[in-house]
């Protein structure tokens, strides 16, 4: 029994103990408290009573902005962004923390910006939405869409926060889509309206893969070929048309081609030599608006090689030489004592002349 008894003694003073724990992690959580831009903000440092004297401080600093104190309650004026940060305050004259507040300046939103389209007809259509203005502060968005006075089943967008997907519940239909779009912060909420009809928001993608390959032997032609975008869904029984234009960057004027459902064109007219860029978009063939221009290409027509210059070769001309005419036998000819023969008599015959004129002397 005794043993009992302390245990439930134990058990009593460990539950005082979390409670006092909790109510002190209570007070030491900070609070979050919204406020809207340009007002006057009353902070209330936890329960304490009106006539508690408490001080306060920002971000662990002195609250330096406009303010003044009434007890327990810490009052700014005129906030704005600059005001946002944690406040805490402290009960004099032990300075104990008694609370902590996370303050947030921002504003009420304003209408927000409604806009739709369907590249994939008629499978479905999307939503977007967006706000003119910055609140300062999250803000989440309510989406609700009615046909024929039923709300449609919206899927929000995995990638794009502010986009829904909506499937067409009936093809061809004369009753107008209503998307009404809320947009919800803590300062409040505010909402608009957009309605349309089913033909007027068709806009495909843009063709893909569109490429320009000169022709050979044709200066002036470029062949055009594309494919439709991959996110129409049936091509076949939604054909598309399309729409080319085409320029040499030279100039800035563009030269426009409409063509029926053919993904491929080409051009007759191009300057030769000149680079050329290309675009195409692309539209179904009864309602709905172009889309946006492809990807530019880029381009020039076929230029024919230059013939290489072949270098000037020499040519060897044959050395004209005279040579002496064939005597005739009739004509007389004088004999000539060879020079080296000559040269030879006068070499043998000097030792001796050198000795005859020495003697002589």
């Amino acid at each position: 029994m005794m043993a009992n008894l302390v245990t439930s003694l134990c058990c009593v003073v460990l539950a005082a103990v979390v409670v006092a724990y909790a109510q002190r992690r209570i007070q030491l959580v900070a609070r979050n408290q919204y406020e809207r831009m340009g007002s006057d903000v009353t902070m209330q440092c936890g329960s304490l009573n009106s006539d508690a004297s408490v001080s306060w401080k920002v971000n662990g600093t002195d609250v330096i902005s406009p303010h003044h104190l009434e007890g327990p309650k810490l009052i700014l004026t005129e906030v704005d962004l600059g005001h946002n940060g944690l406040y805490s305050c402290f009960q004099n004259p032990d300075g104990e923390r008694r609370d902590t507040i996370y303050l947030h300046v921002g504003l009420l939103p304003r209408e927000p910006v409604i806009t739709c389209r369907s590249n994939t007809y008629p499978k479905g259509f999307y939503c977007n939405w967006h706000l003119q203005h910055p609140t300062y502060i999250p803000t989440a968005f309510e989406v609700d869409i009615q046909h024929n006075q039923r709300s449609l089943t919206v899927q929000k967008d995995p990638v794009h926060k502010n986009r829904c997907h909506v499937r067409f519940p009936e093809v061809f239909s004369s009753y107008p889509y209503i998307v009404n779009v809320t947009a919800i912060n803590s300062l409040g909420k505010t909402s608009n309206t957009y309605s349309f009809e089913e033909s007027n928001i068709v806009k495909p993608d843009p063709p893909e893969r569109v490429t320009a390959t000169p022709i050979h032997s044709n200066p002036r032609r470029l062949e055009v070929s594309w494919q439709s975008p991959a996110t129409w869904p049936d091509i076949d029984s939604f054909p598309l048309k399309y729409f080319l234009r085409y320029r040499p960057l030279i100039r800035e004027q563009w030269q426009h081609v409409e063509l029926s459902d053919s993904t491929f064109h080409t051009i007759t007219d191009a300057y030769a030599g000149k680079e050329y860029i290309i675009q195409v978009a692309a539209k179904d063939t009864e309602i709905g608006t172009w889309s946006d221009w492809s990807v530019a290409v880029h381009a020039t027509p076929w230029i024919e090689d230059p013939v290489p210059n072949t270098p000037a070769t020499e040519v060897d001309f044959p050395i004209e030489t005279k040579t002496s005419p064939i005597p005739s036998s009739r004509a007389p000819q004088k004999s000539r004592v060879p020079v080296d023969r000559a040269a030879r008599v006068v070499s043998l015959f000097s030792p001796l002349l050198l000795g005859l004129m020495l003697l002589l002397m």
